[in-house]
């Protein structure tokens, strides 16, 4: 025992100095401010400007092709001292030609990379690829418009596959999976009904959220007739479109067009372009362009020298370190500015450091100030980075301007995300009352709110409320009709629909920033399956027959959408004014929520307006402010110009429900 006690204590006094060596080592590596890092073309020069300051040699390759072949020519680069970048550049028209950089480190050749900053590759990104990238903008990219946007309230998010949404038979679109299909207008279903970007410009959201579009690793683009599936976590070139989205993957130019033309349509449809980014890992380490440029510095490690996997994909990148916080913001800049992208989602954010995404959004608000930054405020293992540095959800505090999902509503709804039989407040369990409540008002402080009795968060994570993305599912875990049929076993299929509906009603009436995973609204499930990230079309498409066969599901989302839009009561800017306008009903009984809004708030062209949630899977009674009332929410039907007369006093409120009143 004495021998275990002494390791144990020595490990203690010896871990803390390890754990700063790996990590300190590359603390101050000298950094580059130059705008020119990797190739700049002109049909009489280009120039290559690669950043490896340990490098002891770097090597310019050129190739005739994307795949296959050998150098045409191998010239070395060369550099003023160690503070400087390597350079060469070549006074001929290298157009369409490719090439990759390679390092000598530590005595050894190590294999070739395309580069970090690449902006062109060829099939399967091994190789970066010579255009002219003015020439891949579409007919009329210079008069391109980002759709109006008043304020972050008013944004209703929309996640998307590229594939799920087109690859069903039903979809009636023809390029499937591919950039090119949110070109195609007027696609139907077999019943007639808009599909593609026509459903979502029907439906009514704000922005899509597109899942990783970079070019990534899993999908072998030379065989695309296997028609691999993956959700796309799995970066290779950042700065880069996937090929396998786009008609011609061996086209360097086909895939950067093509997305072009996808956004430049979304915008013409009124509909804003986020981007799902993943810098916060690699899908692979000792080979990512990264590591092949600058061996060791662009990752976090372990006091054994191993690498942190804060990411649990087998590591984690820097971002506190000069020259990878430089990459995710100059990349999130070039993406806004290059491909009009309109906001980023970032993936696994806890993993970066506060300062480095409060960088991202002063970058981007230079560009446009309306861009809109959110991401996952949390991490999927421990981190060297302290915690207090993190860009979790404890610390939206201290973030400005980047929103963070809320799993407090997510879960307090349904139940717990991993526990597939667990129940939420719309199917009957009780005590998540303070969560819900939590919910309704953005995460932010309210003097109505119990926080001591929230199921996460313990205190309020939002300055404001655009700061909370309120969210019932998304791509991850068990999505909504599959979480409600496996936690409720015995239900039928109306009784789960009643379920949907409330939950979704919750989360479109709720302050903050609310989120719609593609295909709930017609009652999409994955057959169970939990996290489909390879999974094949036939659990991850959407089939589009289920728009007719579930069209009052539909037109009750599409209903909720309209009515957010139309009554800024339920998207406050500030907590202030949630504060004074919002005030819950007290002494409820169990698993029933409710609150009025009052004073024309926010603008509001109705009065006072009254939200009854009803999770009990019976009528309940409840007492409301005497008079007359119109109904715009009840009975799972929506009409926001109102359904039927109400009198005040004590009502009943069907089970499982909704009800909004107005006056």
């Amino acid at each position: 025992m004495k021998n275990i006690a002494l390791i144990a204590l020595l490990g203690a006094i010896i871990a803390p100095a390890m754990s700063q060596s790996p990590n300190a080592l590359y603390q101050n590596y000298p950094s580059y401010k130059g705008n020119d890092l990797q190739m700049v073309y002109t049909p009489q020069e280009t120039r290559f400007t690669f950043w490896s300051p340990k490098a002891e040699a770097v090597y310019l390759n050129l190739y005739n092709e994307g795949l296959g072949g050998s150098p045409y020519k191998t010239i070395p680069l060369f550099r003023k001292s160690e503070s400087e970048p390597w350079r060469s550049s070549l006074k001929e028209n290298l157009n369409g030609k490719f090439y990759t950089f390679q390092v000598k480190y530590k005595g050894k050749l190590l294999n070739e990379t395309t580069g970090a900053w690449t902006n062109a590759v060829g099939v399967n990104g091994n190789r970066s690829a010579i255009i002219d990238i003015k020439k891949t903008n579409p007919k009329g990219w210079e008069k391109d418009m980002r759709p109006p946007l008043a304020r972050p309230n008013d944004i209703i998010l929309y996640e998307l596959h590229h594939r799920d949404m087109s690859m069903h038979p039903s979809s009636g679109i023809k390029n499937k999976g591919k950039f090119m299909a949110w070109t195609e207008v007027g696609t139907k279903s077999p019943q007639g009904l808009s599909t593609g970007i026509d459903h979502i410009k029907e439906f009514g959201v704000t922005h899509v959220h597109l899942l990783p579009s970079f070019d990534h690793a899993s999908i072998d683009e030379t065989a695309l007739s296997q028609n691999k599936y993956n959700w796309g976590y799995d970066p290779k070139n950042f700065n880069v479109p996937e090929g396998s989205f786009s008609t011609t993957p061996y086209d360097p130019s086909a895939r950067i067009r093509e997305f072009k033309e996808m956004v430049q349509n979304f915008h013409q449809k009124g509909i804003r372009v986020v981007m799902d980014v993943v810098y916060n890992h690699t899908f692979s380490a000792d080979q990512s362009n990264f590591n092949l440029s600058v061996p060791g510095y662009f990752y976090r490690y372990n006091a054994d020298g191993s690498y942190s996997n804060a990411s649990g994909c087998g590591n984690e990148t820097a971002s506190e370190r000069d020259m990878m916080r430089r990459y995710i913001v100059e990349s999130v800049v070039y993406w806004a500015k290059e491909y009009h992208i309109d906001g980023f989602r970032f993936d696994l954010m806890g993993i970066h450091d506060i300062e480095t995404m409060n960088a991202v959004t002063k970058a981007l608000k230079e560009v446009d100030p309306t861009l809109f930054v959110y991401g996952e405020g949390w991490s999927a293992g421990d981190s060297p980075l302290p915690i207090e540095k993190r860009a979790i959800k404890a610390n939206a505090p201290k973030l400005s301007d980047v929103a963070v999902f809320s799993d407090d509503i997510r879960d307090g709804l349904k139940g717990h995300y991993s526990r597939e039989a667990d129940k939420g407040f719309v199917t009957g369990a009780s005590g998540f009352e303070e969560t819900i409540k939590f919910g309704i008002v953005g995460a932010t402080r309210h003097p109505q709110v119990d926080y001591s009795k929230v199921n996460y968060s313990q205190a309020p994570f939002a300055n404001k409320p655009s700061q909370t993305i309120s969210y019932i599912s998304c791509h991850d875990d068990l999505c909504l009709v599959d979480k409600l049929r496996k936690s409720n076993p015995d239900a039928n299929e109306a009784d789960i629909i009643k379920f949907d509906k409330l939950a979704q009603t919750v989360i479109l009436t709720s302050q903050g920033v609310p989120f719609i995973f593609s295909g709930e609204e017609v009652f999409r499930d994955k057959k169970g399956v939990h996290n489909s990230f390879e999974s094949p079309d036939s659990i991850n498409a959407i089939n589009w027959n289920n728009k007719a066969k579930y069209n009052d599901l539909f037109k009750y989302y599409q209903g909720l959408i309209d009515l957010r839009k139309k009554h800024p009561a339920f998207k406050m800017s500030t907590t202030s004014d949630i504060q004074k306008h919002l005030k819950f009903m007290d002494g409820l009984p169990s698993n029933l929520v409710a609150y009025t809004i009052t004073g024309n708030a926010n603008g509001d062209k109705w009065k006072e307006i009254v939200v009854v949630f009803n999770g009990n899977t019976s009528i309940q009674k409840i007492t409301i402010p005497t008079g007359s009332w119109t109904a715009a929410v009840k009975d799972g039907k929506v009409n926001e110009k109102g359904m039927e007369k109400i009198s005040g006093g004590t009502i009943e409120v069907d089970a499982s429900s909704a009800l909004i009143l107005f006056r």
